[in-house]
């Protein structure tokens, strides 16, 4: 593990590529938005 390894961040940092160890931008990451905590629109008696 290390600059040689592809799967790593600091391989890819070296190589030039990015995937899931390294995003390309955080920013545009779907996944990691909060999530909006508030009211589901269903209504429990």
């Amino acid at each position: 593990m290390g600059k040689g390894d592809r799967k790593t961040r600091r391989g890819k940092i070296y190589r030039g590529s990015f995937g899931k160890s390294r995003p390309k931008d955080p920013s545009k990451n779907k996944n990691t938005k909060k999530k909006v905590a508030g009211k589901t629109g269903t209504a429990r008696k």
